[in-house]
């Protein structure tokens, strides 16, 4: 005897795969020179890395974001061009669309033999899981540099993924909570990378 049999545990899973993906922590990779006495000390202007649109709302409110770091660890700010040292600002932000993880029907087929006869059963899975919800990646990059002789002090790089949705997704929100994770116990491990939440 033929029967169809609607999956509802495969449905139950399926229903679980739409919850909410919580925050993840910021990322953060940080380089310094050998000698970091010079660092967290003296004049110091945050200016457009190369390349990089200094004129954007998003930059200009990082840019206050992180210059509040510096005078936290002990810098003074300096006007554009001026300064015995100079952080070089570079921001990114990408937008995309994850696939989905798995299809969107399932079909499985079984067969059975007992005393009392044979059975063969078809199980149908459907997946109502919504489209997984769109991701902003975002990725804060400052270079402290001597004015002078253009050498590298500190480098570090901040990055981390929400949804769209998230209120994270928002600079204004974003923008502190990225420059506090990349000059946490400033200046840090060189090389290493580790996880702010």
């Amino acid at each position: 005897m033929k029967s169809l049999w609607f999956a509802a545990p495969v449905l139950a899973l399926a229903a679980l795969g739409g919850c909410v993906t919580p925050v993840g922590p910021v990322q953060v990779t940080r380089f310094h020179a050998d000698d970091v006495t010079p660092l967290g000390k003296g004049t110091i202007s945050i200016e457009p890395a190369p390349g990089t649109d200094g004129n954007s709302i998003e930059w200009q409110t990082y840019k206050s974001a992180v210059m509040r770091q510096l005078q936290l660890i002990g810098y003074t700010e300096a006007s554009p061009g001026a300064g015995n040292q100079v952080a070089w600002m570079k921001l990114s932000r990408t937008t995309y669309q994850p696939q989905s993880s798995s299809s969107p029907v399932s079909v499985g087929l079984g067969g059975s033999t007992g005393s009392y006869g044979s059975g063969v059963g078809l199980g149908v899975g459907i997946n109502l899981s919504p489209k997984p919800k769109e991701q902003i990646s975002t990725e804060l990059s400052v270079s402290i540099r001597d004015r002078a002789s253009s050498a590298v002090l500190w480098e570090g790089r901040a990055s981390f993924t929400v949804t769209s949705s998230s209120p994270l997704a928002g600079t204004a929100l974003a923008a502190p909570k990225m420059s506090e994770a990349l000059f946490q116990n400033f200046p840090g491990q060189s090389g290493e990378t580790i996880e702010v939440k």
